[in-house]
Protein backbone atom coordinates (compact mmCIF):
# COMPACT_ATOMS: atom_id res chain seq x y z
CA UNK A 1 0.00 0.00 0.00
CA UNK A 2 1.39 3.32 -0.84
CA UNK A 3 1.89 5.70 2.52
CA UNK A 4 -0.58 8.40 1.07
CA UNK A 5 -3.57 5.96 1.65
CA UNK A 6 -2.14 3.97 4.47
CA UNK A 7 -4.38 6.75 6.82
CA UNK A 8 -6.80 6.33 4.99
CA UNK A 9 -9.68 4.06 5.25
CA UNK A 10 -10.43 3.63 1.80
CA UNK A 11 -12.56 0.41 0.62
CA UNK A 12 -11.35 -1.31 -2.36
CA UNK A 13 -13.97 0.08 -5.07
CA UNK A 14 -13.28 3.91 -4.07
CA UNK A 15 -9.26 2.71 -3.74
CA UNK A 16 -9.15 1.68 -7.33
CA UNK A 17 -11.53 4.49 -8.80
CA UNK A 18 -8.84 6.80 -7.30
CA UNK A 19 -5.99 4.94 -8.67
CA UNK A 20 -7.01 4.70 -11.78
CA UNK A 21 -7.65 8.47 -12.31
CA UNK A 22 -4.30 9.03 -11.04
CA UNK A 23 -3.09 7.25 -14.14
CA UNK A 24 -5.23 9.04 -16.19
CA UNK A 25 -3.65 12.50 -14.89
CA UNK A 26 0.13 10.81 -15.43
CA UNK A 27 -0.88 10.00 -18.97
CA UNK A 28 -0.68 6.35 -18.07
CA UNK A 29 -2.08 2.73 -19.01
CA UNK A 30 -4.72 1.10 -16.44
CA UNK A 31 -2.59 -1.82 -16.22
CA UNK A 32 0.80 0.09 -15.48
CA UNK A 33 1.90 -0.05 -12.39
CA UNK A 34 2.75 2.87 -10.62
CA UNK A 35 6.11 3.53 -8.28
CA UNK A 36 5.87 5.55 -5.27
CA UNK A 37 7.00 8.57 -6.95
CA UNK A 38 4.61 8.50 -9.53
CA UNK A 39 1.75 8.09 -7.01
CA UNK A 40 3.39 11.18 -4.82
CA UNK A 41 3.15 13.29 -8.31
CA UNK A 42 -0.11 12.12 -9.16
CA UNK A 43 -1.84 12.87 -5.51
CA UNK A 44 0.00 16.10 -6.28
CA UNK A 45 -1.64 16.49 -9.43
CA UNK A 46 -5.20 15.42 -8.53
CA UNK A 47 -5.10 18.07 -5.93
CA UNK A 48 -4.00 20.75 -8.19
CA UNK A 49 -7.25 19.27 -10.09
CA UNK A 50 -9.52 19.40 -7.46
CA UNK A 51 -8.94 22.91 -6.43
CA UNK A 52 -9.05 24.64 -9.73
CA UNK A 53 -12.24 22.68 -9.85
CA UNK A 54 -13.59 24.26 -6.46
CA UNK A 55 -12.10 27.53 -6.96
CA UNK A 56 -13.98 27.50 -10.64
CA UNK A 57 -16.91 26.47 -8.73
CA UNK A 58 -16.74 29.43 -6.47
CA UNK A 59 -15.88 32.01 -9.51
CA UNK A 60 -19.34 30.51 -11.48
CA UNK A 61 -21.60 30.80 -8.14
CA UNK A 62 -20.34 34.30 -6.90
CA UNK A 63 -20.74 35.65 -10.55
CA UNK A 64 -24.47 33.95 -11.33
CA UNK A 65 -25.19 35.18 -7.95
CA UNK A 66 -24.00 39.06 -9.16
CA UNK A 67 -25.73 38.72 -12.19
CA UNK A 68 -28.86 37.96 -11.08
CA UNK A 69 -28.68 40.32 -8.26
CA UNK A 70 -28.03 43.23 -11.26
CA UNK A 71 -30.93 41.77 -13.23
CA UNK A 72 -33.55 41.91 -10.17
CA UNK A 73 -32.75 44.46 -8.28
CA UNK A 74 -31.52 47.11 -10.74
CA UNK A 75 -32.39 46.47 -14.36
CA UNK A 76 -35.76 44.52 -14.54
CA UNK A 77 -37.97 46.76 -12.66
CA UNK A 78 -36.78 49.60 -14.19
CA UNK A 79 -37.31 48.68 -17.64
CA UNK A 80 -33.47 49.00 -18.65
CA UNK A 81 -31.61 46.81 -20.47
CA UNK A 82 -27.39 45.77 -21.69
CA UNK A 83 -26.10 45.14 -24.46
CA UNK A 84 -25.19 41.15 -25.89
CA UNK A 85 -27.23 38.70 -25.42
CA UNK A 86 -28.95 39.37 -22.12
CA UNK A 87 -29.90 42.64 -23.99
CA UNK A 88 -31.81 40.77 -26.58
CA UNK A 89 -33.39 38.65 -24.19
CA UNK A 90 -34.51 41.52 -21.80
CA UNK A 91 -35.55 43.40 -25.07
CA UNK A 92 -37.36 40.82 -26.02
CA UNK A 93 -38.58 39.65 -23.09
CA UNK A 94 -40.31 44.10 -22.67
CA UNK A 95 -41.33 43.19 -26.20
CA UNK A 96 -43.33 39.88 -26.23
CA UNK A 97 -44.04 39.22 -22.24
CA UNK A 98 -41.86 35.64 -22.54
CA UNK A 99 -40.22 34.95 -19.99
CA UNK A 100 -36.78 36.10 -19.65
CA UNK A 101 -35.10 33.46 -17.52
CA UNK A 102 -36.64 31.06 -20.91
CA UNK A 103 -35.16 33.94 -23.26
CA UNK A 104 -32.05 33.78 -21.66
CA UNK A 105 -31.64 29.84 -21.91
CA UNK A 106 -32.95 29.37 -25.51
CA UNK A 107 -31.17 32.81 -26.67
CA UNK A 108 -27.98 32.02 -25.48
CA UNK A 109 -27.79 27.90 -26.48
CA UNK A 110 -26.72 28.96 -30.26
CA UNK A 111 -23.68 30.59 -29.16
CA UNK A 112 -22.40 27.73 -26.24
CA UNK A 113 -23.14 24.69 -29.28
CA UNK A 114 -21.10 27.49 -31.06
CA UNK A 115 -18.31 27.40 -27.76
CA UNK A 116 -18.44 23.64 -28.07
CA UNK A 117 -16.45 23.70 -31.45
CA UNK A 118 -14.72 26.60 -31.02
CA UNK A 119 -13.62 26.37 -27.55
CA UNK A 120 -13.86 23.20 -25.86
CA UNK A 121 -17.01 20.61 -24.81
CA UNK A 122 -16.05 21.31 -21.04
CA UNK A 123 -15.76 25.14 -21.73
CA UNK A 124 -19.90 24.68 -23.71
CA UNK A 125 -20.99 22.13 -20.12
CA UNK A 126 -19.66 24.83 -17.84
CA UNK A 127 -21.28 27.75 -19.70
CA UNK A 128 -24.79 25.91 -20.15
CA UNK A 129 -24.85 24.91 -16.68
CA UNK A 130 -24.14 28.50 -15.21
CA UNK A 131 -26.97 29.82 -17.88
CA UNK A 132 -29.24 27.56 -16.57
CA UNK A 133 -28.46 28.00 -12.78
CA UNK A 134 -28.77 32.02 -13.72
CA UNK A 135 -32.56 31.48 -15.46
CA UNK A 136 -33.60 29.16 -12.33
CA UNK A 137 -32.18 32.21 -9.95
CA UNK A 138 -34.07 34.94 -11.40
CA UNK A 139 -37.31 32.83 -11.75
CA UNK A 140 -37.31 31.42 -7.75
CA UNK A 141 -35.32 34.04 -5.90
CA UNK A 142 -36.51 37.78 -5.85
CA UNK A 143 -34.28 40.29 -4.84
CA UNK A 144 -35.18 43.29 -3.32
CA UNK A 145 -35.69 46.86 -5.54
CA UNK A 146 -32.52 48.92 -4.52
CA UNK A 147 -33.65 52.22 -6.02
CA UNK A 148 -35.57 53.96 -8.88
CA UNK A 149 -32.91 56.12 -10.12
CA UNK A 150 -31.86 55.76 -13.28
CA UNK A 151 -28.76 57.33 -12.90
CA UNK A 152 -28.25 55.08 -10.35
CA UNK A 153 -29.71 51.98 -11.79
CA UNK A 154 -27.67 52.33 -15.10
CA UNK A 155 -24.12 52.23 -13.34
CA UNK A 156 -24.88 49.88 -10.46
CA UNK A 157 -27.06 47.57 -12.71
CA UNK A 158 -24.01 47.45 -14.91
CA UNK A 159 -21.83 47.12 -12.35
CA UNK A 160 -22.92 43.89 -11.01
CA UNK A 161 -24.10 42.75 -14.12
CA UNK A 162 -20.69 42.92 -15.86
CA UNK A 163 -19.12 41.43 -12.10
CA UNK A 164 -21.17 38.44 -12.54
CA UNK A 165 -20.08 37.95 -16.47
CA UNK A 166 -16.53 38.34 -15.69
CA UNK A 167 -16.56 36.11 -12.78
CA UNK A 168 -18.23 33.26 -14.96
CA UNK A 169 -15.60 34.05 -17.49
CA UNK A 170 -13.18 33.18 -14.84
CA UNK A 171 -14.89 30.17 -13.92
CA UNK A 172 -14.30 29.06 -17.07
CA UNK A 173 -17.81 29.63 -18.42
CA UNK A 174 -19.50 32.29 -19.46
CA UNK A 175 -23.54 33.83 -19.17
CA UNK A 176 -23.51 35.72 -21.89
CA UNK A 177 -23.13 34.14 -25.54
CA UNK A 178 -22.02 37.13 -27.56
CA UNK A 179 -18.20 37.01 -27.10
CA UNK A 180 -18.04 33.18 -28.70
CA UNK A 181 -20.11 34.23 -31.77
CA UNK A 182 -17.65 37.55 -32.09
CA UNK A 183 -14.59 35.45 -32.02
CA UNK A 184 -16.30 32.77 -34.18
CA UNK A 185 -17.14 35.97 -36.82
CA UNK A 186 -14.31 37.49 -36.65
CA UNK A 187 -12.33 34.69 -37.84
CA UNK A 188 -14.43 34.79 -41.22
CA UNK A 189 -14.19 38.28 -41.79
CA UNK A 190 -11.72 41.06 -41.39
CA UNK A 191 -13.39 42.53 -38.45
CA UNK A 192 -11.41 42.62 -35.26
CA UNK A 193 -13.70 41.34 -32.27
CA UNK A 194 -14.40 44.47 -30.36
CA UNK A 195 -16.01 45.85 -33.66
CA UNK A 196 -18.21 42.83 -33.90
CA UNK A 197 -19.39 43.21 -30.19
CA UNK A 198 -19.70 47.41 -30.70
CA UNK A 199 -21.77 46.54 -34.04
CA UNK A 200 -24.02 44.22 -32.19
CA UNK A 201 -25.13 46.20 -29.58
CA UNK A 202 -25.04 49.61 -31.46
CA UNK A 203 -27.94 47.41 -32.76
CA UNK A 204 -29.96 46.18 -29.82
CA UNK A 205 -29.54 50.05 -28.44
CA UNK A 206 -30.84 51.05 -31.71
CA UNK A 207 -33.91 48.76 -31.65
CA UNK A 208 -34.19 49.82 -27.68
CA UNK A 209 -34.55 53.10 -28.91
CA UNK A 210 -37.35 52.37 -31.44
CA UNK A 211 -39.62 50.13 -29.14
CA UNK A 212 -38.86 51.74 -25.70
CA UNK A 213 -37.90 55.34 -25.80
CA UNK A 214 -34.55 57.36 -26.36
CA UNK A 215 -34.04 57.99 -22.50
CA UNK A 216 -34.30 54.27 -21.80
CA UNK A 217 -31.86 53.74 -24.80
CA UNK A 218 -29.43 56.39 -23.16
CA UNK A 219 -29.91 54.96 -19.74
CA UNK A 220 -29.47 51.41 -21.28
CA UNK A 221 -25.94 52.44 -22.67
CA UNK A 222 -25.08 53.43 -19.60
CA UNK A 223 -25.65 50.52 -18.30
CA UNK A 224 -23.19 48.72 -20.91
CA UNK A 225 -20.39 50.82 -20.70
CA UNK A 226 -20.52 50.04 -16.72
CA UNK A 227 -20.82 46.80 -17.57
CA UNK A 228 -18.17 46.52 -20.18
CA UNK A 229 -15.32 48.31 -17.64
CA UNK A 230 -15.86 46.07 -14.90
CA UNK A 231 -15.28 43.06 -17.38
CA UNK A 232 -12.06 44.53 -18.02
CA UNK A 233 -11.57 45.42 -14.44
CA UNK A 234 -12.20 42.01 -13.24
CA UNK A 235 -10.37 40.11 -16.20
CA UNK A 236 -7.43 42.50 -15.38
CA UNK A 237 -7.02 44.00 -18.53
CA UNK A 238 -7.52 40.61 -20.54
CA UNK A 239 -8.36 41.31 -24.14
CA UNK A 240 -9.98 39.41 -26.44
CA UNK A 241 -6.62 37.15 -26.99
CA UNK A 242 -3.78 37.11 -25.25
CA UNK A 243 -0.03 36.07 -25.41
CA UNK A 244 1.69 34.01 -23.62
CA UNK A 245 5.44 33.58 -23.22
CA UNK A 246 6.11 30.29 -20.82
CA UNK A 247 9.63 29.21 -19.55
CA UNK A 248 10.19 26.22 -17.75
CA UNK A 249 12.02 23.15 -17.69
CA UNK A 250 9.73 20.82 -19.02
CA UNK A 251 9.11 23.49 -22.18
CA UNK A 252 8.81 19.80 -23.91
CA UNK A 253 5.97 18.38 -22.23
CA UNK A 254 4.21 21.74 -22.23
CA UNK A 255 4.22 22.47 -25.84
CA UNK A 256 2.96 19.22 -26.45
CA UNK A 257 0.14 19.55 -23.69
CA UNK A 258 -0.57 23.13 -25.99
CA UNK A 259 -0.46 21.15 -29.32
CA UNK A 260 -2.69 18.35 -28.31
CA UNK A 261 -5.04 19.26 -25.65
CA UNK A 262 -5.52 22.90 -26.22
CA UNK A 263 -4.78 22.44 -30.33
CA UNK A 264 -3.12 26.02 -30.23
CA UNK A 265 -0.01 26.81 -32.59
CA UNK A 266 2.99 27.73 -31.08
CA UNK A 267 6.46 28.96 -31.50
CA UNK A 268 9.69 27.60 -29.36
CA UNK A 269 12.43 29.90 -29.08
CA UNK A 270 16.24 29.09 -27.80
CA UNK A 271 17.12 31.30 -25.21
CA UNK A 272 19.99 31.95 -22.01
CA UNK A 273 18.65 31.61 -18.53
CA UNK A 274 20.33 35.38 -16.94
CA UNK A 275 19.59 35.70 -13.26
CA UNK A 276 16.96 34.41 -11.25
CA UNK A 277 16.64 33.05 -7.99
CA UNK A 278 19.51 31.13 -7.80
CA UNK A 279 21.63 33.71 -9.48
CA UNK A 280 22.99 33.55 -12.84
CA UNK A 281 22.46 30.49 -14.82
CA UNK A 282 23.92 30.71 -18.14
CA UNK A 283 22.37 27.32 -19.64
CA UNK A 284 20.00 27.28 -22.68
CA UNK A 285 16.68 27.08 -22.38
CA UNK A 286 13.74 26.86 -24.26
CA UNK A 287 10.86 29.85 -24.53
CA UNK A 288 7.30 28.51 -25.64
CA UNK A 289 4.97 31.45 -26.81
CA UNK A 290 1.14 31.27 -28.04
CA UNK A 291 -1.92 32.89 -28.23
CA UNK A 292 -5.12 31.75 -26.97
CA UNK A 293 -8.37 33.98 -26.38
CA UNK A 294 -9.56 35.13 -22.93
CA UNK A 295 -12.07 32.53 -22.07
CA UNK A 296 -9.22 29.81 -22.64
CA UNK A 297 -6.56 31.56 -20.07
CA UNK A 298 -7.96 29.77 -17.40
CA UNK A 299 -7.69 26.31 -18.78
CA UNK A 300 -4.17 27.15 -20.02
CA UNK A 301 -2.94 28.13 -16.46
CA UNK A 302 -3.99 24.96 -15.01
CA UNK A 303 -2.44 22.67 -17.46
CA UNK A 304 0.63 24.47 -17.58
CA UNK A 305 0.41 24.02 -13.20
CA UNK A 306 -0.19 20.36 -13.83
CA UNK A 307 3.46 19.72 -15.36
CA UNK A 308 5.25 22.64 -13.45
CA UNK A 309 3.95 24.43 -10.76
CA UNK A 310 6.79 26.92 -10.90
CA UNK A 311 6.93 27.40 -14.70
CA UNK A 312 7.18 31.65 -15.49
CA UNK A 313 4.22 32.68 -17.11
CA UNK A 314 3.74 36.31 -18.74
CA UNK A 315 0.80 37.41 -20.23
CA UNK A 316 0.00 40.15 -22.82
CA UNK A 317 -2.62 41.84 -24.14
CA UNK A 318 -2.96 42.35 -27.77
CA UNK A 319 -6.18 43.77 -29.76
CA UNK A 320 -6.22 41.37 -32.53
CA UNK A 321 -4.13 38.95 -34.62
CA UNK A 322 -3.85 38.13 -38.30
CA UNK A 323 -2.18 35.14 -40.17
CA UNK A 324 -0.63 32.56 -38.39
CA UNK A 325 -2.41 29.28 -36.39
CA UNK A 326 -4.38 31.57 -34.03
CA UNK A 327 -7.40 29.08 -34.98
CA UNK A 328 -7.78 25.90 -33.01
CA UNK A 329 -6.17 22.96 -35.06
CA UNK A 330 -8.42 20.23 -35.61
CA UNK A 331 -9.24 17.37 -34.43
CA UNK A 332 -7.68 14.32 -36.10
CA UNK A 333 -10.13 11.44 -37.45
CA UNK A 334 -8.47 8.81 -37.75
Amino acid sequence: MFPIFERMPLNPKLHHIIIGEIKKLLGKKSEEPLSRYQMAKGTLVAKRVLWNAIRNALLITVGISSAAFGLEGFLIPNGLIDGGVTGISLLTSRATGISLPILLVLINLPFVLMGWRQISSMFAIKSIISIAVLAIVIATVHFPIITNDKLLVGVFGGFFLGAGIGLTIRGGGVIDGTEILAIGLSRKRSLSVGDFILIFNILIFSVAAYLLSIEVALYSILTYLAASKTIDFILEGIEEFTSVTIISPHSKEIAQMIKEKMRRGLTVYSGKRGYGRSGENPNPTDIIFTIVTRLEITRLTGEIEKIDPNAFIVMQSIKDTRGGMVRKKPHNHD
